[in-house]
């Protein structure tokens, strides 16, 4: 991994008419993308929420997703996939900090030490108090394989952060390389994550397709250098509904010559070239829309809610899962003590219990955020100005998420996690020799 400290750029000529506020004015927040951001975390917590599928048998509790093998996650999927344009407006937010910090004499690796900070310090109290919960079941003689189901389901989310944290830590590194050439550094991007699925397609070997965890992520972040820069926003607005409208046409027509998956979280894990078509869509569909989500987000109950979600994103991604299988285990509880049953997934009685299921997750996942939300608050201690202490950090970062990816959650296996994570913190603060 390269974290590189890049050259000082030559000032950058007038911004043409038509650019949106945020980019002439890049030291205040974008209020409309906040918005967005906001409603793409919501959004992530209804969807898990609605995949949350528990019934009871004679044999027990079963938990499952319950949008396995439904006509309706195919849907459902093309509103709820926002993964695409939280990685956009992760690189539209990550390159306007960037050159801010830069401009201040703030070296990369302070910048990346900061990004690793906020990532992971809340990780490290969810990861510890779910493994701290795991071993309570276990004292509560609680059978080990609902406790490994619950690990199991616990870590899938995990992903975003391993990614999420990838793709800022090469962040100066993929911003150097928009600056000296920002066309040659998005196609290069994209060829590549064309070509690991056109070799997974044709080879058979799908875990081929992990290697577009950095391709078609990166992309997608590259995507929002253009959109920070101004130069979506800057094309003509015919432009942008063509291309949004072509997008969605070509992804229509790969569905249905049976490329990818109409299911587009199926299109996820690996992630496809499917992926970006979304965030082009999601893009375009985001600058028409810039100054009416602006003019929105500045109303008094819509800002207060927005702020609310953003100043604790990272704590409620984390928090929503342990929250929605506590619910889950709750409701398996209720059934076994009052022999009450619990509807099928996707029967009848299972949908018209949603709406009550969905604003129970969304009120107890912002009831936990607002208790944890003072540990994402905490200041970055002073960062080291090391590329190499950087490195490890964040090498140790990715190792300790993708560890409970590859084995799961458990007692031991978070434990482990949650060592290697302080230790990552550790290494990327100053010390007297960085």
């Amino acid at each position: 991994m390269a974290i590189t400290h890049t050259p000082p750029q030559p000032a950058r000529p007038a911004l043409r008419p038509g650019l949106a506020p945020a980019v002439v004015a890049s030291n205040t927040r974008d209020t409309g993308i906040d918005l967005v951001r906001a409603c793409c975390i919501v959004g992530v917590v209804v969807l898990h929420a609605m995949m949350v599928g528990v019934t009871v048998t004679s044999a027990g509790p079963v938990f499952a997703n319950a949008s396995d093998g439904t006509a309706w996650i195919a849907p459902l999927s093309w509103v709820l996939q926002v993964m695409p344009l939280f990685f956009v407006i992760g690189g539209f937010a990550g390159l306007l900090a960037f050159r801010r910090q830069r401009a201040r004499g703030v070296p990369a690796s302070a910048f990346v030490a900061a990004r690793l900070h906020r990532l992971l310090l809340p990780a490290v109290v969810t990861i510890g108090c779910t493994a701290a919960a795991l071993a309570m079941l276990t004292l509560a003689g609680v059978p080990a394989d609902l406790i490994a189901a619950a690990g199991f389901r616990f870590g899938q989310p995990l992903w975003f952060l391993a990614v999420f944290l990838l793709c800022q830590a090469l962040l100066p590194a993929l911003a150097a390389a928009h600056e000296r050439a920002p066309m040659r550094a998005i196609v290069a991007l994209v060829v590549a994550a064309v070509l690991v699925d056109v070799l997974r397609a044709s080879t058979g070997v799908d875990a081929l397709g992990f290697l577009n965890l950095v391709f078609v992520w990166t992309a997608l972040q590259q995507l929002g250098f253009f959109l920070a820069d101004g130069s979506i926003d800057a094309l003509a607005k015919r432009v942008r509904i063509a291309a949004g409208a072509g997008a969605v046409v070509v992804l229509v027509v790969l569905w249905c010559a049976g490329v990818y998956s109409a299911d587009l979280i199926a299109n996820i894990n690996p992630p496809t070239a499917a992926l970006l078509l979304v965030g082009v869509a999601h893009t375009a569909l985001l600058s028409l829309l810039r100054e009416r989500l602006t003019r929105l987000s500045r109303r008094p109950r819509v800002a207060s809610a927005t702020a609310f979600v953003t100043t604790r994103a990272m704590t409620v991604y984390l928090w929503h899962m342990p929250v929605l299988l506590a619910m889950a285990g709750a409701s398996a509880v209720f059934a076994l003590t009052t022999g009450v049953a619990l509807p099928e997934p996707s029967s009848l009685g299972w949908w018209l219990g949603r709406p009550i299921w969905l604003v129970a997750a969304l009120g107890l996942t912002a009831a936990v955020a607002t208790v944890f939300a003072r540990v994402e608050a905490v200041s970055m201690p002073v960062a080291t100005r090391s590329r190499r202490r950087i490195t490890v950090a964040v090498v140790l970062g990715l190792t300790a998420v993708t560890f409970l990816l590859v084995v799961g959650t458990s007692v031991m296996t978070g434990t482990l996690a949650v060592l290697m994570i302080l230790a990552s913190l550790h290494v990327s603060r100053s010390s007297s020799r960085s």
